[in-house]
């Protein structure tokens, strides 16, 4: 393995100390006959002293630069001496006690929060084996809580409640505001007494369908204040998807807003929520009172429908309300949220969360994860409609104290250099989006990225898919002008918060690989006998025993949550993703295992594949699927995009099919290219693959529900172009 790279001089005795430390001690643990998360140390070894030798014979340089050619970036030594965690070892020392204690550990980061009363002796209890009973995970449960006092009044308490606790910019440039922690709490008691007023109570539950206004965290925060169990439900899901949510969980409130622009498009949300509680009515399911906020950028008042008997205006009832509001004790296992997920059948699964595990490990995956000082100014690009924006949005950058940009629009309006505006305006110091979004301003070019300063910078992060490398190049490089490390998460819904991800500053990183697990995670791969393999391998990924963070149940159908998760491989929580792990011990996620295609007897991890396909200069993005072939079974069917200003050829085809033979082999080289203007993506960013595997199969007639996506026209041009 060549490992070449241009880093700093004096990070090379740095280096070399690391180094020779890692040969004198293993960099996991093996606690009984047990071999945690299994990893070649020798080769690991091996790898940082081969550098550490190669380092000494470079010349001087000022940064690292993320070439085709590295294969490891080094931390900045400046940037390791400041870190939480600063080095290989000291995580290594942190998570073999994570492991070996996870009780002790655990209940040592819950002690930095406020418990009126402990939990037990017992920290946590478990059973992952479905063959030995009910699939069961607690934490800290007796111990009496409230995860709203520990955001807001813990951190007044502590002196910061003049620290801006929410930055918010609008759709439109120069439509703004900003909260102090302070102001945030007394909004948020405001609304947990409105909602008190109308009869939500401890354990009724309450959806949220709000775009990315300040409203959108009050009110999730308001709802844990008072004990109740909100359901965000991300503003772009169709009349159906909200109706179907609301007959589910049936919420005491709806709370809402007029409308949204987004960009120059508006949106008119109210209506979709009258559609939604009409529908749910009809099912016996009655909603009775829908809290509207009164978003006049995008829709005045008058013009919007209305039902006096059910609606309220936000700005009628809320502010009349006392700023002081009682805190409802809530026990560490008390429902917190409900956030539905689609499932690959059947109608979207409820996960559950609970309160103080979770608390627990966003709060601390936040913290070390980003190296969260309290002088950072931190922006997630995420919606609170979906997990991120929970735990990384809301939750646990406040658990931190920290200041948070929060905005409404799109991120290329009114053009693609907002992101770098908004980073300069709020001196934004960590960034964490998708990938999507960095191939997206990837490929707008690097003028709209190079105009703006962006010196504030010292942290990014990726979340939602795996970034492929040349994508995580760009970023680095570009974005963060080769100094910024990234901090390339793998999570889920389920999760709760990151479970493999780089810890800036630690070790050295490899573009496209979430690197090491967090502590207390023992994520392990297995075959599809569920056999553990260790070292250089591919398969299932899986987590053995569990963490903080881990949802508890799926609402209202425990029998699918055991099935879906804990009854493939008997023992382990099945993430239904597919990982590869490297000889040197890095995870490298492959995708999902249902977007994993079979051909000729060969598993082909979709990724993988758009991976090369986007490593190719003249292409932007690209989405594969697997479509039904009379000889290998399945074949491989890419929906590609080219840069801008690069007309589709049949050389291009040509050569987009050999830069996949080159990069994994001909038995991966797609069988079709499909040019695509655009990729039928959510709001959110997310790739509806569901759509383009029909538009692959020609199942035209069965492409469902479009209402979600950014761009519904995207489909039309894509069907148009599927012969060509």
């Amino acid at each position: 393995m060549a490992v070449i790279a241009c880093f700093s001089y004096d990070y090379r005795s740095y280096f070399t100390a690391g180094a020779s430390q890692l040969h004198k001690t293993d960099p996991f643990v093996v606690v009984g006959r047990t071999r945690i998360n299994p990893i070649s140390s020798n080769r690991f070894r091996s790898v940082m002293i081969t550098t550490a030798h190669r380092l000494r014979q470079l010349p001087s340089r000022r940064k690292a630069v993320a070439s085709d050619d590295d294969h490891l970036i080094l931390p900045d030594q400046d940037f390791s001496q400041q870190a939480h965690i600063p080095s290989f070892q000291k995580y290594q020392e942190m998570y073999k006690r994570s492991i070996q204690d996870p009780a002790g550990f655990w209940s040592q980061m819950a002690s930095h929060f406020y418990w009126k009363k402990k939990w037990g002796q017992q920290v946590y209890s478990q059973n992952l084996d479905i063959t030995k009973g009910n699939i069961n995970i607690e934490w800290f449960k007796g111990g009496i809580t409230n995860i709203c006092y520990n955001c807001l009044d813990r951190n007044i308490e502590s002196g910061n409640g003049e620290k801006i606790a929410i930055h918010w910019e609008g759709n439109e440039p120069g439509f703004d505001d900003s909260l102090t922690y302070n102001q945030l709490l007394e909004r948020v008691c405001q609304l947990a007494n409105c909602l008190k007023e109308n009869g939500v109570k401890k354990g009724d539950s309450v959806i949220i369908y709000l775009p990315m206004l300040m409203e959108l965290p009050i009110s999730m925060l308001a709802c844990a204040r008072i004990g109740a169990v909100h359901s965000v439900v991300f503003a772009g899901f169709s009349a159906e998807s909200l109706e179907q949510r609301i007959i589910d969980c049936k919420p005491k409130i709806v709370i809402t807003c007029n409308a949204v622009k987004r960009g120059t498009k508006v949106i008119n949300l109210k209506d979709i929520v009258d559609s939604a509680l009409s529908g749910s009515s009809q099912n016996g399911i009655h909603v009775g009172v829908c809290l509207t906020y009164a978003n006049e950028s995008a829709m005045k008042r008058e013009v919007t429908k209305w039902q006096k008997e059910r609606d309220i205006w936000w700005q009628d009832a809320v502010p009349k309300y006392s700023t002081k509001c009682d805190v409802e004790w809530v026990d560490g296992e008390d429902p917190l949220f409900l956030l539905y997920t689609s499932g690959s059948t059947g109608k979207p699964k409820g996960v559950l969360h609970t309160t103080g595990g979770y608390m627990i490990y966003t709060a601390a995956t936040f913290k070390y994860a980003f190296d969260y000082k309290p002088s950072d100014i931190y922006w997630c690009t995420a919606d609170c409609g979906w997990i991120t924006g929970h735990s990384y949005v809301s939750y646990g950058p406040l658990l931190n104290g920290a200041t948070v940009v929060v905005y409404e629009g799109v991120p290329n309006y009114p053009d693609p250099g907002r992101c770098w505006d908004i980073v300069d305006k709020y001196k934004v110091t960590i960034f964490y989006t998708a990938p999507t979004l960095v191939r997206s301003l990837m490929r707008d070019g690097n003028e709209h990225v190079t105009r703006y300063s962006r010196k504030s910078l010292r942290v990014l992060g990726s979340v939602g898919e795996p970034i492929n490398p040349t994508a995580w190049r760009w970023f680095f490089n570009v974005v963060g002008d080769a100094r910024c490390p990234i901090s390339d998460t793998w999570w889920q819904t389920e999760t709760g918060g990151f479970m493999i991800t780089p810890l800036p500053g630690a070790w050295p990183q490899k573009p496209g690989s979430a690197t090491f697990p967090f502590f207390g995670v023992q994520p392990v791969i297995v075959d599809e006998k569920g056999k553990e393999m260790e070292g250089e391998c591919s398969g299932y990924l899986c987590v053995k025993n569990s963490w903080p963070g881990a949802f508890r149940t799926l609402f209202g159908d425990h029998e699918r949550y055991e099935t879906t998760y804990f009854s493939a491989f008997p023992g382990y929580y099945f993430s239904g993703d597919g990982c590869r792990r490297d000889k040197d011990g890095y995870h490298w996620l492959t995708g999902r295992v249902d977007d994993v295609i079979n051909v000729s007897g060969h598993r082909i991890g979709t990724a993988e594949v758009e991976s090369a396909l986007v490593s190719h200069p003249k292409c932007a993005e690209a989405a594969v699927v697997g479509v039904e072939h009379e000889v290998k079974g399945q074949c491989i069917y890419a929906f590609v995009t080219p840069v801008k200003g690069v007309t589709y050829s049949e050389d291009l085809k040509k050569s987009l099919v050999l830069s996949v033979r080159t990069n994994i082999g001909a038995f991966a080289a797609p069988d079709k290219i499909h040019w695509a203007p655009g990729l039928p993506k959510t709001r959110s960013g997310k790739i509806m693959r569901r759509i383009l595997r029909k538009i692959a199969s020609r199942q035209l007639d069965e492409l469902g529900d479009t209402s979600t996506l950014a761009d519904p026209s995207v489909v039309d041009q894509l069907i148009a172009l599927a012969d060509s």
